[in-house]
């Protein structure tokens, strides 16, 4: 195994992922999977946050399609994301891993409130710590949510863990020709309009230079990997780093 490269990364879930093979809620396996992908590099010393997202359980967006509005329905997106990362939580604490939820949106009882300091001091002593409930704006993604948390914690990296194994220039599902890049521009992605993480998440990433690697965490030991500098996807970097 090479040596570790990144100290510091956050590490974007998709909150579908969490289904596994069900067409709802969280399949206990996924978390307990998941728990063992990020345990070794835990183990190794990089320092882990994780945001997750809501879509297993509800999705704003599809709220508003179906009538409701898209503040409210953003809010309880948001509160799926929570829900989400207790559950993690739970899994990451029974296989060894000190874990801490921080939440945009204040619910003392069961998540501490996100406060920028609090949470790279978490990270400093090592304790695995996930950002629920996206900005606790409406309007805004998880994926945002993640490129912010990302800047704001000074991760060396944010690492879209996909069911993809990187950034192609078609939907590879639909397009067996379709052709995978192993580095692209920020501003290729937003001129491609190529679906990797929406227009204002890629272009916070852009602004503040914040390297995005996408990968396919499906593949055991695939985060190591990642951790380890290897190319096991795309990385989303500036015009002069490719």
């Amino acid at each position: 195994m090479s040596d570790i490269r990144y100290k510091r990364v956050l590490l974007k879930l998709s909150g579908e992922a969490l289904m596994g093979g069900q067409s709802f809620g969280i399949d206990p396996a996924v978390p307990q999977r998941l728990a063992e992908e990020i345990r070794p590099v835990y183990e190794a010393g990089t320092q882990v946050a994780i945001v997750v997202g809501g879509g297993n359980i509800f999705r704003g967006l599809s709220g508003a399609a179906a009538g409701m509005d898209r503040a409210q329905g953003d809010n309880m997106g948001m509160l799926a994301t929570v829900i989400n990362s207790l559950s993690l939580q739970d899994c990451f604490e029974r296989n060894g891993m000190d874990c801490r939820v921080m939440s945009a949106i204040e619910m003392r009882q069961i998540a501490e409130p996100y406060i920028r300091r609090r949470a790279i001091r978490h990270l400093e002593k090592g304790r695995v710590t996930i950002f629920a409930a996206g900005t606790g704006n409406p309007y805004f993604t998880t994926d945002t949510a993640a490129a912010l948390r990302a800047c704001e914690v000074n991760a060396e990296v944010l690492m879209k863990a996909t069911n993809v194994d990187g950034i192609y220039d078609a939907d590879p599902k639909t397009h067996p020709d379709a052709v995978r890049f192993d580095t692209i521009t920020y501003r290729e992605v937003l001129r491609r309009d190529l679906k990797v993480m929406d227009s204002t998440s890629t272009a916070l990433c852009h602004d503040n230079k914040m390297p995005i690697m996408v990968f396919d965490i499906n593949h055991p030991g695939v985060f190591m990997k990642a951790i380890c500098g290897e190319s096991v996807g795309t990385t989303v970097v500036e015009e002069d780093e490719q």
